[in-house]
């Protein structure tokens, strides 16, 4: 995924959509979708800038040039106004004078200037041994919060708010608060969601254009008549799928593993299946196998 995808992602996150709805919009699977906003645990990452003093690429294009012009470092530096060495240490850490590529170094530099910011509660054993106390005693991190106010003010360094709790119950890769512990929050979510995030309207767990089994045929609901077969999709670990075909009268059941539990993926598979020989179904008036 893209990062202007990511940002698109993060934008609709916050404005309330649900992971299916993303997904439509971008055209991809829930599931990528869920990876994206779960690594940080459904808070809004603070977009990127670049600082005012590190090279931008436009200044690593012109170094390039003037590489490739055989110019001193010197000589590019004036140009740039930057101190030479700043010049030297650019091209020397990435790839030198010979592999130095301005796209490349750029991209490089962006990378390396993530610093994940330690939270209080990494700094501070005494009060994350805390927090994790109350919070495996079933307390809210806003009652946690209350409490730590009243009992320690907020001056001296053993104040945390409870969305900093949040964070660390929810942001894995902090290291603070173990997972476990988010079993005794109320609202046995894992991950933050948008105040805007709502179910109303959605059909979630219904079938678009669905018809009502009550509007099958009668020989089909009292199984007189062979020919009728029903379905389902069974659903095991690891993301396996099954689908299951039944025929109401002789109870011949076909079983055929899916690779998704989307409908062409279903369709698909059983289809292949019947047309390939190895379902046929059973006579008419065959007895049960």
């Amino acid at each position: 995924m893209s990062d202007a995808q990511k940002r698109e992602v993060w934008q609709r996150w916050k404005e309330g959509q649900s992971l299916s709805e993303i997904g439509r919009a971008l055209g991809k699977v829930p599931g990528s979708i869920h990876g994206v906003v779960k690594a940080n645990g459904g808070f809004v990452p603070a977009e990127r800038t670049r600082a005012k003093t590190v090279l931008s690429l436009a200044e690593r294009e012109e170094i390039s040039r003037g590489l490739a012009r055989n110019e001193s470092f010197r000589t590019i530096a004036v140009r740039l106004e930057r101190a030479p060495s700043t010049v030297s240490r650019e091209v020397g850490r990435h790839g030198g004078q010979a592999k130095y590529r301005a796209a490349v170094a750029d991209e490089r530099a962006w990378d390396s200037a993530r610093r994940p910011k330690s939270c209080l509660l990494q700094r501070n054993w005494a009060l994350r041994d805390m927090v994790a106390d109350k919070l495996a005693a079933d307390w809210s991190p806003q009652q946690i919060w209350g409490w730590l106010v009243d009992r320690f003010g907020r001056e001296d360094g053993m104040y945390v708010s409870h969305e900093t709790i949040y964070r660390s119950l929810f942001i894995q890769a902090r290291g603070v608060l173990k997972k476990e512990l988010i079993a005794h929050l109320r609202g046995r979510r894992t991950m933050r969601r948008s105040k805007k995030a709502t179910t109303a309207g959605q059909a979630r767990g219904q079938i678009r254009d669905a018809i009502s089994i009550r509007e099958r045929p009668a020989e089909a609901a009292d199984r007189a008549v062979p020919g009728h077969w029903e379905g389902d999709l069974i659903t095991g670990a690891k993301n396996s799928h099954i689908a299951t075909l039944v025929e109401r009268h002789s109870r011949y059941v076909m079983l055929v593993r899916v690779p998704g539990k989307d409908a062409v993926s279903v369709v698909n598979a059983l289809t292949e299946h019947v047309h390939g020989g190895r379902g046929d179904a059973p006579p008419r008036g065959e007895g049960d196998r």
